[in-house]
This record gives C-alpha cells, sequence and structure tokens, in this order.
C-alpha cells in the first residue's frame, strides 16, 4: 500500500485486451529478455510484459533531520526515474499495527489486516487452550498455521476463517510466473521442521529437504537453500516441469483450480534461471551468499538493494516476468549490529551503494528490453519511522555523529547526541494485584490479558488506567513523559481493522506510546547489572508501530503503460491497499475477491508527460477520498474514534466509558456498512468495465461527510 439522464460516471481503467505471446528460456548477457507464455497482461493499447514490485523496509521520501537529505534524495537514481517516469505518491500511508508484515502484506492483497491475518505483526500472541497467551511471528509460508498444535487456524486467516486469497494467483491463473524474492509469506519464511514450520509445510517431514533443515551441522545451508526465494510457475510452465517443483498448495483456495507447480528456494529457482548455474549475480558482480559463503538467500538483513535487484533482474530475464521483492533497509548497520543516524557516514555510504545497485538494475535491464515502455514498475515501502535519538555531532567530512553507548536516563545524563530507543519496562508499571497479562513487545504494544477477559472487566479496566498513565523519562525531550498516547481496546480495534478473523488473536487492549519508547515485559540488561526498567538501547533507533503521522506517512512510485507522467504527488490520498486493484486496473486483471482498496485513478493516464491523471473533482474520485477517509485506520475517522477511545479507557467514570464506548460502536457499523456498499461498487466498477452511478456516489459521499462529522465531534467532545 489509485474513477436517460440519469448520469453515470466512469472510472479510468485500463482494460486487458489481447495476450502478449512469451516463450520460455534463459537469456543470455545484452539479449532481449525472454518470459513464460502466453502472459495475458496490459491494456487495449498498452501491453505490459513484465511487472516489477519492489517494496522497501523503513526507506523514507521525508527528511528525518533539517539539513540532511532524505533516503530517497540520497539515492538519486531511483528517485528521478520515479518522478520523472511515472507518479510518486508522496501522501501515502502504511496500516496498523504499522510493521513490516502487516504493511507488506496489505499491499501485496489489498486487504487490511483483518481480511489477511496480520492484525499485529511482525510477531503476535494467541491464547491457548488453558487461556494463556503465546508467542508467535508472523512470517511464515502463506499456507502455514499458528502453531500446528495449540492453535490450528491459518497464521494468514482471512474472510470466514479461511486463509486468505495468496496474491501470486491471478497471476498464474492469467499464465505468467510470479517470483518472490524476500517478500513476506510468499517464500519460505523460516527453516523450521515443527509442525507449523515452513519446511514441514512445503517439503514434508522427513524429505531430503526437512532433513536438511533438522540436522544442526546443515541448518544454516539450508536457509541459504530454501528459504526467502521462490518461483510460482503458471499451469504447465516448464520451469516447473521438474522432480524439484512442489505443488503449489495455495491453489486449493476458493476461485482458484489445482495443477499449479512452484519452485521453493534458491538451490531450485537458481539453476532454473541461470542455465544450470548455483548462483545469481548481485548488481555488483559477486556471488549472491549468506555470511557464511553459501549460494543462495543471504538472509532478510542480507536483502540489500544489491542482492535483491541482482535476484529480480536475473528473473525477469529469464522466463519469470512478474516479481515482487523485499529490501531491507538503510539506516541498520548489520556489521556492528546497531542503528544508525541521520547523516552518519555507515549510513550515508549504504545508501550510495544502494544508488548504485538501482542504476546498474536499471540499465542491465534495460539492455534485456525491459523498461518504462513495457513494464509495469511499482515502488513501495511497508511502514515509516520516528527517529530515536538527538542531534548529530558535525564531522570534518561532512557526516554526523552519535553516540552509540547505552545509557540509563534515570540515573544518568545522555549525551546530546545519543542514539536508541528508550527500552522499558511495562509490567513495571503494573500495581500489585494486576492481573497477568502479555505483551506483543513494540512502542505500540498489544496487550493480552491472560483468560481473555471482557472489555468490561474491572481488573481491565483498571489495568487500562493504570499503564495508560504511565511516565517514564525521556532524555530528547529532557524530562518525564506519559508513556501512552493513544489506547484502544476491542471497540476502537475494530475500527481500525485489528480484530482478528481467529478470536484467539485479538488483543485485550493497544497502548499506543510515545515513540523515543520500545515498550517490552522485562528489565533490560543493555546498561548493565542491576538490569534496568528503562534504558536507552543503541542497537535500534527507528521505530515504528504506532499512530504518529511520520509512521503512518509512506510513499508510492509507478511507472509504465497507462500511468501518468505526474511527478510528485502530495495531494493525493492513498494507503497500501490502493496498490493493488491499481496494479490489476493497469494490467488488466481482476481479483477473485473484493480489495479494501480503491483504484487511485489520478494517476492513471497515457504516460505523456503532460498529464495529470484523473479529475479529481468528478463524484467518483471524490467517493474514493472519501471512502479512505472512512475507512482507513490512518483516515479522519479512524484518527478521530482513536482520540475518543483514548479519552474513554483512561476515564474513571464507567458510564462515562459506556458512553464513549457506545459511541464508537454505533459510527463504526454505520461506517462498515456505508463503506461496504462503496467498496463493492467500486470493485464492481473495476471489474466489469469501470461506471458508477453518480447519484449513488453523491449521497454516498453526503453520507460519508456526516459521519466523519460525527467522529470528528465525538473527538473534540473526548479528548485524548
Amino acid at each position: 500500500m489509485s474513477f436517460v439522464r440519469r448520469t453515470t460516471i466512469a472510472v479510468a481503467l485500463i482494460v486487458a485486451c489481447g495476450a502478449v505471446a512469451l516463450v520460455s528460456g534463459v537469456a543470455t548477457h545484452n539479449a532481449q529478455a525472454v518470459a513464460a507464455g502466453p502472459c495475458q497482461l496490459g491494456g487495449k493499447n498498452a501491453p505490459v510484459k513484465h511487472v516489477v514490485y519492489l517494496q522497501f523496509d523503513n526507506t523514507h521520501y521525508l527528511r528525518d533531520r533539517a539539513g540532511v537529505p532524505s533516503d530517497l534524495e540520497q539515492m538519486p537514481h531511483l528517485l528521478n526515474f520515479l518522478r520523472g517516469n511515472g507518479s510518486l505518491l508522496t501522501n501515502d500511508h502504511t496500516i496498523l499495527i504499522s510493521h513490516t508484515a502487516g504493511g507488506i502484506l496489505s499491499s501485496l492483497t489489498g486487504l487490511y489486516p483483518d481480511r489477511q491475518g496480520m492484525t499485529v505483526s511482525n510477531s503476535y500472541d494467541y491464547y491457548k487452550p488453558d487461556g494463556t497467551p503465546q508467542f508467535t511471528s508472523s512470517f511464515k509460508y502463506w499456507t502455514d498455521t499458528v502453531d500446528g498444535t495449540n492453535e490450528t487456524m491459518p497464521n494468514m486467516v482471512g474472510d470466514g476463517g479461511q486463509t486468505a486469497p495468496a496474491p501470486w494467483l491471478t497471476y498464474t491463473h492469467a499464465g505468467c510466473n510470479v517470483g518472490g524474492v524476500s517478500a513476506a509469506n510468499i517464500e519460505l519464511e523460516n527453516n523450521s521442521t515443527s509442525a507449523s514450520g515452513d519446511m514441514t509445510r512445503v517439503f514434508g517431514s522427513g524429505s531430503p529437504e526437512w532433513t536438511e533443515a533438522a540436522n544442526p551441522a546443515t541448518k544454516t545451508k539450508a536457509q541459504a537453500d530454501f528459504v526467502g526465494i521462490a518461483i510460482h510457475c503458471a499451469q504447465g510452465n516448464a520451469l516447473c516441469n521438474t522432480p524439484n517443483a512442489k505443488p503449489d498448495d495455495a491453489t486449493i483456495y476458493p476461485g482458484s483450480s489445482d495443477g499449479y507447480s512452484a519452485l521453493f528456494g534458491a538451490k531450485y529457482v537458481n539453476p532454473a534461471i541461470t542455465g544450470g548455474r548455483p548462483c545469481v549475480k548481485a548488481t555488483d558482480g559477486n556471488d549472491i551468499t549468506d555470511p557464511s559463503g553459501n549460494c543462495g538467500f543471504p538472509g532478510f538483513d542480507g536483502a540489500l538493494a544489491k542482492n535483491t535487484l541482482g535476484m529480480v533482474a536475473q528473473m525477469q530475464e529469464n522466463g519469470v516476468p512478474v516479481t515482487f521483492a523485499y529490501i531491507s533497509d538503510a539506516h541498520d548497520n548489520h556489521t556492528l549490529t546497531r542503528a544508525s543516524g541521520p547523516g552518519e557516514a555507515d549510513y550515508k555510504a549504504q545508501l550510495a551503494d544502494y544508488d548504485t545497485a538501482f542504476a546498474t538494475f536499471f540499465q542491465n535491464l534495460a539492455q534485456h528490453g525491459i523498461d518504462k515502455s513495457n513494464t509495469l514498475f511499482v515502488v513501495t515501502v511497508d511502514e515509516g519511522d520516528h527517529f530515536a535519538g538527538g542531534t548529530g555531532t558535525s564531522q570534518p567530512d561532512g557526516s554526523l555523529a552519535y553516540s552509540h553507548t547505552p545509557c540509563a536516563p534515570a540515573t544518568q545524563a545522555c549525551p546530546a547526541n545519543q542514539i536508541g530507543e528508550i527500552t522499558t519496562n511495562l509490567k513495571s508499571f503494573a500495581p500489585a494485584g494486576s492481573p497477568s497479562f502479555d505483551l506483543h513487545f513494540d512502542d505500540a504494544p498489544t496487550i493480552y490479558v491472560n483468560g481473555q477477559p471482557e472489555r468490561t472487566s474491572p481488573s481491565v479496566r483498571k489495568l487500562e488506567r493504570d499503564l495508560g498513565g504511565a511516565t517514564a523519562v525521556d532524555p530528547y525531550v529532557g524530562g518525564t513523559v506519559p508513556l501512552a498516547q493513544r489506547l484502544a481496546d476491542t471497540v476502537e480495534e475494530q475500527t481500525l481493522h485489528m480484530v482478528n478473523a481467529d478470536p484467539k488473536r485479538t488483543p485485550t487492549f493497544t497502548l499506543f506510546g510515545n515513540a523515543d519508547f520500545f515498550v517490552q515485559g522485562s528489565n533490560s540488561a543493555t546498561c548493565g547489572t542491576p538490569t534496568q526498567a528503562t534504558c536507552v538501547d543503541p542497537k535500534f533507533a527507528w521505530n515504528h508501530g504506532d499512530f504518529q503521522d511520520e509512521i503512518a506517512n509512506t510513499w508510492l512510485g509507478i511507472v509504465g503503460p497507462g500511468v501518468a507522467r505526474s511527478g510528485v504527488d502530495s495531494r493525493t490520498w492513498t494507503d497500501h491497499v490502493d496498490v493493488r486493484p491499481t496494479m490489476n486496473a493497469l494490467l488488466g486483471l481482476t481479483d477473485s475477491y473484493e480489495n479494501d482498496g480503491r483504484v487511485i485513478t489520478e494517476i492513471l493516464g497515457r504516460g505523456k508527460s503532460d498529464e495529470s491523471g484523473g479529475e479529481r473533482g468528478d463524484p467518483a474520485t471524490r467517493l474514493g477520498g472519501v471512502y479512505k477517509q472512512l475507512d482507513a485506520p490512518f483516515g479522519a475517522f479512524g484518527m478521530d474514534t482513536l482520540v475518543a477511545s483514548t479519552s474513554a479507557l483512561k476515564s474513571t467514570d464507567e458510564l462515562r466509558y459506556d458512553r464513549i464506548e457506545s459511541g464508537i460502536v454505533n459510527l463504526t457499523q454505520q461506517r462498515d456498512t456505508l463503506t461496504n456498499a462503496i467498496r463493492a461498487a467500486l470493485h464492481d466498477a473495476a471489474a466489469h468495465g469501470g461506471k458508477v452511478d453518480e447519484s449513488q456516489a453523491k449521497s454516498w459521499i453526503k453520507q460519508g461527510d456526516a459521519l466523519l462529522d460525527q467522529a470528528h465531534a465525538l473527538a473534540l467532545a473526548n479528548p485524548a
């Protein structure tokens, strides 16, 4: 995470017409790329032969410190490509909880977390049969269960408790091979051989691959061999005509059919796209390897631009015309295992390396005939960040320096150039007699009270007030600050799309904290012995998961046939779930399910420099705008009801609490009824020719504006 006289209004969509015939093979240097066929993509006058989707981790368009160029500014080859050849939307937004898994999966599917399972990520708790919460990772292959024993619901749980629809199915059904490079949950995410482990799920217990992962001596190599890389083949495609291919079991879902196969892991993917070689080259010409030197997956932290882009190019040039890929953040130093601050020398150097990788990537693709004339490029980010740190000290080379020494702010003064999130033990704020609970460690921790009590339980209400009133020393502001800035129980979590389809996974309440802090359930040993309840930890400094604007704000760049060359667009309000329907519109595809997003009509055009996309004032585009403000977690409706929710949960007056909560329930029910109708109409328009009745659109806009006004009035009457 782009529109008788009873008038109808057309949604500007690009409709598929005509297949692009492509053949299998292996490309050589400077040769035209070849791909699996028939891969049917593109509009009537704009055939698309390739789709390149890239999603960064925590990479920013806006500056994090005055005078320090932003991440994208320090990657001019990428920035200039996006704003010079297409549309760069900078008023884009992530989802809640705003973390990597949830953000990427909402972008890939077009679904908010309550319809794709990641209502809390990158890990979450679920309630075991005895009522105690248990921790697990969000990162599992698409068809895995929660844990295989205590909870057998899908990890990617969607509508009706079924596994959420896999994002590659629409493409493989159109005859296109789809490559995955480190993108969340579309390849193996782990080398676990447990009951719910990816090795067990895909290869089966006792298989040679499973045995390699189960053996401590070869477990590391199994990570390089089988994790992080995959190709989902079109039905009957030659790339998967090998004993190494496995049934692509995502095709068991409604609306799909059997007979599809996939290659899982570099051990099988690399030879298929290199003519038999075990290694793929990074953009710098070196083999892509793990830290131990094994050819294959370099690890998720090793998903540097040079590695990811090298793998994507190799796929695109050799029979895999659709790729979804992840690029690791540039602000963490994985060699020194610490965070870097804005303007710090190693941070600047890594961004320079990323820029060089993009320059080589675009050049190599163009040499193979893959460019903006025949390729849809989509580049975005999972979420924004808040930098927890002080002011860097200027250095002779123009860089900034930061202190990477841990600091205990309750007992010592931290230097002005301190860097690091402030780890805080939330349980230290719970008075004696509080109910037992677990929490998802985060700057916006989700709280799971043992026994899964009702939200109105007196013990839960007291815990909400106690934790909601906690304060701690923040060295970056020079004093004591409230830890909680917003609070949401299951009522507001419903509004924010945080109530899971699996009832065992919805948190009792969520504490959206001060973004300088990272909230955990124990003291930190980072500041020495005795352990400290509060400690500045320089290993991490870029916080997200929370609700603040700098975390909410993301960006989305789209280049290719059918995309207006409108440059930087800071006006159009979008979020992650709009990516999928907009790509579908540009590619002439239709999903078998309703997306939660809308087609971003404002950027649809013919790719000419004098175009700015769709008309902003027409009723269809206005309807899309109102729909976003109503339904998006970071829309006006959600942010206003979150203010009121905070006031309710902090209140000692239970009648007032009930009154505010009832108001949120009532407004959310009305919101859901309206947005369900709008979503169905937008989906129908996108799938069947693109018309929305003008009078109906105007009526919905009026209803939506009224609900937005009511939510805002509730927030004004009940400030946080």
